[in-house]
């Protein structure tokens, strides 16, 4: 996960309380990639020539056809980590908008008044986290990992809480 929030304890009901952009971690950095790709080919192109200076020559083709295959399970792999997920809740708003791997948007809101943060636990130690309301429900975060899940639950919760007091500041008053 790679967060990026933004939280304004002071902000005015029509201002931002929460934002958080989720995309998926990706632990080999490009430099990293190009790194590793040269030195698979090279370790290809060394051992292909040992080949051919054994006579056995349509060898090399199968070195460079291994490289090409790493070459496309990274690409494919990187091209996954363009989607995101950006969770806002400003205003009287609670927004999810997610972002493909086509650059398509979709957006869903939500009554921020109403809102439930649903995680469900789920055998061994996955997890899943739902936000609903109205009879709707929404999936969010599916490709982080279940701590950062639990941990953006609480986020998502407290910021809730905050926006509720903001809405009504002479009960948050009086609890303290």
């Amino acid at each position: 996960m790679t967060p990026s929030e933004h939280v304004d304890a002071a902000a005015p009901l029509g201002g931002l309380f929460f934002e958080r952009v989720l995309s998926p971690h990706r632990s080999l950095p490009p430099r990293g990639f190009h790194i590793l790709m040269l030195a698979l080919g090279l370790i290809s192109l060394a051992v292909g020539i040992g080949f051919v200076a054994i006579g056995a020559w349509p060898v090399i083709g199968f070195f460079g056809l291994d490289v090409a295959l790493v070459y496309v399970a990274f690409g494919l792999s990187y091209r996954s980590a363009r989607r995101s997920e950006t969770i806002r809740l400003a205003g009287d708003a609670f927004t999810v908008e997610r972002v493909s791997v086509r650059d398509e948007r979709r957006a869903w809101r939500f009554q921020p008044f109403w809102l439930q943060v649903i995680l469900e636990e789920r055998a061994g130690d996955t997890n899943r986290l739902l936000v609903a309301s109205h009879g709707r429900s929404l999936v969010v975060g599916n490709f982080v990992t279940s701590s950062a899940r639990r941990e953006l639950a609480a986020a998502i919760r407290e910021a809730l809480k905050r926006w509720r007091e903001a809405l009504n500041p002479a009960a948050a008053a009086s609890t303290d």
